[in-house]
């Protein structure tokens, strides 16, 4: 069966994001972006792996959950940012004119698309943000991987933004980084 894994960059104190999506505090640079590149250059989007020199193989991911505002927040450098993988984003305001043709668009339970995407054949699940998502679909993580980075900002979106109810998750591996970025990937407990 695929896993859903929730990789994603999250400051000191919990936030995927600042103030109005901002993402423009987590560093685009240091010794974390080579391994962004050698281990998940999946979750790149076009236009980085482009001006990167590389392409994505579909190894570690071939489709991406979105919510709209995690969509929305890329559509200044492209309306297709991960075409090299099925993307599916969830929204209950936005309609089919909104994304292009290769996006699903869903307004259904998102427990739902995860169950049946993990029955399918392939690679693995990315679960790319925001917070209300991954709290709608908390019970469906197989895996965190948390790119956490040496600042805090204080507001903007959490990690996961739903009320209390705790989940547990066992630490599998820790890497530091010179740049300060510490990678944590987590298994369900």
């Amino acid at each position: 069966m695929r896993e859903l894994t929730y990789y994603v960059a999250v400051s000191l104190d919990g936030r995927i994001s600042g103030p109005g999506d901002d993402y423009s505090a987590f560093p685009v640079e240091g010794d974390h972006i080579e391994m962004i590149k050698s281990e998940y250059r999946d979750t790149l989007p076009t236009v980085g792996l482009q001006m990167l020199g590389l392409t994505a193989d579909g190894s570690r991911f071939d489709t991406t959950l979105m919510g709209w505002n995690t969509y929305a927040a890329g559509l200044e450098h492209t309306r297709d940012p991960y075409p090299h993988t099925r993307q599916y984003v969830f929204s209950r305001t936005r309609g089919p004119d909104d994304v292009p043709g290769g996006i699903t668009l869903t307004d259904e339970d998102p427990v739902d698309v995860v169950r049946r995407l993990k029955k399918e054949e392939g690679t693995g699940i990315w679960l790319c943000g925001g917070g209300l998502l991954a709290s709608a679909l908390v019970d469906e993580i197989d895996r965190l991987v948390l790119k956490v980075n040496p600042i805090v900002l204080q507001e903007g979106t959490p990690l996961f933004a739903a009320p209390y109810a705790p989940h547990t998750f066992r630490l599998e591996r820790s890497t530091p980084y010179r740049s300060g970025v510490m990678v944590n990937e987590y298994v369900r407990a």
